[in-house]
Order: C-alpha cells, then structure tokens, then sequence
C-alpha cells in the first residue's frame, strides 16, 4: 500500500500541502484507521506491535502522512478505551473507517512538555461545559472533524485536568492560521481555540480529573508509534543511499567501490536494526502491560528519532549536492522526521525499569 498508494505523490502532497483524505480512508479500508481499537466499534484489534510493524511500513511511503495516521489512531484508542458504550458507539466507527478525522488537543502556547501546567479552563453549567482557552500545533487542525482536548475542570496541577471531546461546528470552536512548516506538510497545523465553547457533559472521557493519565497513556503508545514513523524514513533512506552508490560515478567508480561509504551504509543499516528492536520491546512491553514499558517508550522515542534522523542525514549527505534537490524523496524524509526528536515528548520515566536479570536499575 505504502509502495503504491502513498509513495508515489508523496513529493506532491509536500509541496501543495495537500491533506490526502481519500489515501487515508482507502487505509482504513485496510484496517488502518483503528488499528488498536477494539473490532466491536469497527477497530482491526491488533496488537502494539503489529502497530508498529505497520505505521514503520507506512512511513516508507510518506512520513507525513503516516505521522497523521498515528495521531488519529492515538485518538480513536483514547475514546474507545476511555469512553463509555455510548461513546464509542458514537465517534470510534467512522473514526476507524475514517470518514471522520480525529486531532489530540493538548500542547498550548505557554505549556508543551509542561503539560500539567496546561491553562484551558471547563466550567460546568448546568447540562455543558463551558470551555475556554487555546491549544497549538495541533495536527489536523481544521480540517478534522472530532478533538480530543484536555481541559482545566479542577485545581492546578495533573489531579485538576479533565478530557473532552469537541466535535467541529460546536459554536465557540475556531481555529488559527494554517502553520507554514519545514516538513510535515500533508497534514495541516493550526492553533484550536474555544471562546465560551458548550461542550455537553456526555462527551466528557472518563471521570473529572482523569484527563492527565488519558492524556500520558495516549502519549506511550504515541511514542511508539512516532518512533515506529522514524524507522519507516531510516528504512527508505538506507535503500536509497544504497541505489544512489550503485549508479553515481566518482574519480571512474561508482561510489558503492568506496571503502569508507561502505562502512557508512554499514553503521546506518546496524543503527536501524538496532533502533527498531528497541521499539519492538517497546511495543511489547506496553501490550502486556509490563511495569518497564513506560520507560521503554520513553527511551524508545529518545532514542530511536535521534538515530533515524541521522541516518537520513547521512542519507541526505550520501547524495551529495543533489540530495539537496526537492527531485530527490531523500531530503523529505529528512524534512518530516526533524520534528519527530520535538514532539510526543522526551518525559523520561525510570521508576519499575529494571535492566534485565541480575542488574540493577540505573
């Protein structure tokens, strides 16, 4: 699919900055719209792993793209393992078949990593709730149709954060200007604003004051899955590194006779390796629910985005002058994986990691 479907207007969506809605929803016809939600609300029921696998695939054909699929499928999972019947019933079906687009509203203008610090206020009245604030960079923002926001129902502090769905039309809801970015230009980005927002009580997620768990267990798995985008763009770059050596010509050779690229092609095809086996365990761990898995999804998205993005670079470096060229789909892979060492958070969780048997924790 990615081959076929994806790669080839990969370079177009990037520079019309077009939002590939009828690509998406013929993934979902795939299964791709709720890969982790379960099938009674029209969900694929895979594993963490199986994710995965899938959205490192997707990534090969375009990371942008891919990047917004995995913010969606965050969202569906959030609303189907959080919600009660009536609310799944409700968004997750044409979430999944992605006749419906989901965006996860928790980074505002003053509170990124901080998200605890998060100012967007809900005040109950009566049967809604009245919401009133700003988020920023906000995939999808727009364009997508269901919002999960968390809000300020409470005190300061994690313990006073709620999470709503807003639904687009809801009176109160606008949006800002659409970002101009370096990459991920196949999904639009904008600011999401509520200005007396009546949001009905039925849409709350869960209980009044469980918006920052819902909102840090949404964001494992999103690590997972950044990171997973991450492999996909190493994945592509390391093949096209490889093709590029085997036909450009230096000093009467092609490059693929040069020693030194060589071992360059080796260190990147290792760090890959090395890279996706760490967000496999990753991925595993947070399916079983083991106490480490936290931490190695922490530790996966740390590290696994800074090593993908420097076998791009390389990539990138390999081509020379012409991997500078918009021609050449190496420097979008270098474009869109930049901002995967930005978002999704570096919160770094140590506590029940154990190194494995007979070590001790660091």
């Amino acid at each position: 699919f990615a081959a076929n479907e994806m790669a080839p207007h990969m370079a177009e969506w990037d520079q019309k900055e077009m939002f590939p809605v009828e690509a998406m929803r013929k993934a979902a016809q795939l299964g791709f719209g709720g890969i982790y939600v379960n099938p009674d609300v029209g969900g694929s029921g895979l594993s963490r792993l199986d994710t995965s696998i899938i959205f490192e695939a997707l990534s090969t054909g375009c990371v942008s793209t891919t990047a917004y699929i995995s913010i969606h499928n965050m969202c569906a999972w959030m609303i189907d393992t959080f919600g009660n019947n009536e609310q799944r019933e409700k968004f997750c079906p044409d979430l999944c078949a992605m006749q419906k687009f989901a965006s996860y509203c928790l980074t505002e203008p003053g509170s990124g990593s901080d998200a605890a610090s998060l100012l967007t206020s809900a005040k109950l009245q009566g049967d809604h709730y009245i919401l009133n604030g700003s988020k920023a960079f906000i995939s999808g923002g727009g364009d997508t149709d269901v919002y999960v926001v968390m809000c300020r129902t409470g005190g300061k502090g994690p313990k006073g954060i709620s999470c709503l769905v807003v639904e687009k039309g809801t009176p109160g809801l606008s949006f800002g200007k659409k970002e101009k970015k370096v990459g991920w230009n196949s999904q639009p980005t904008r600011a999401v604003i509520f200005e007396d927002c009546a949001v009905p009580v039925t849409n709350l997620l869960g209980a009044e004051g469980e918006g920052f768990i819902i909102a840090m267990k949404g964001l494992n798995g999103g690590r997972i899955n950044i990171a997973s985008c991450s492999l996909g763009a190493a994945h592509a770059s390391v093949l096209l590194a490889r093709d590029h050596m085997c036909v450009r010509k230096q000093f009467g050779e092609t490059l693929s006779n040069s020693q030194f690229l060589q071992f360059k092609l080796a260190e990147m095809a290792t760090k890959l390796v090395a890279s996706r086996l760490l967000v496999r365990q990753a991925a595993v761990a947070l399916q079983e629910g083991r106490p480490d898995a936290v931490s190695l999804c922490s530790m996966a998205k740390l590290f696994v985005t800074d090593e993908c993005f420097s076998i791009c670079n390389q990539a990138l470096q390999i081509y020379g002058g012409y991997g500078y060229l918009k021609d050449y789909a190496v420097q979008q892979y270098v474009r869109d994986i930049r901002v995967h060492q930005i978002l999704e958070g570096n919160d770094f969780f140590i506590v029940g990691y154990s190194a494995g048997p007979g070590n001790s924790p660091p």
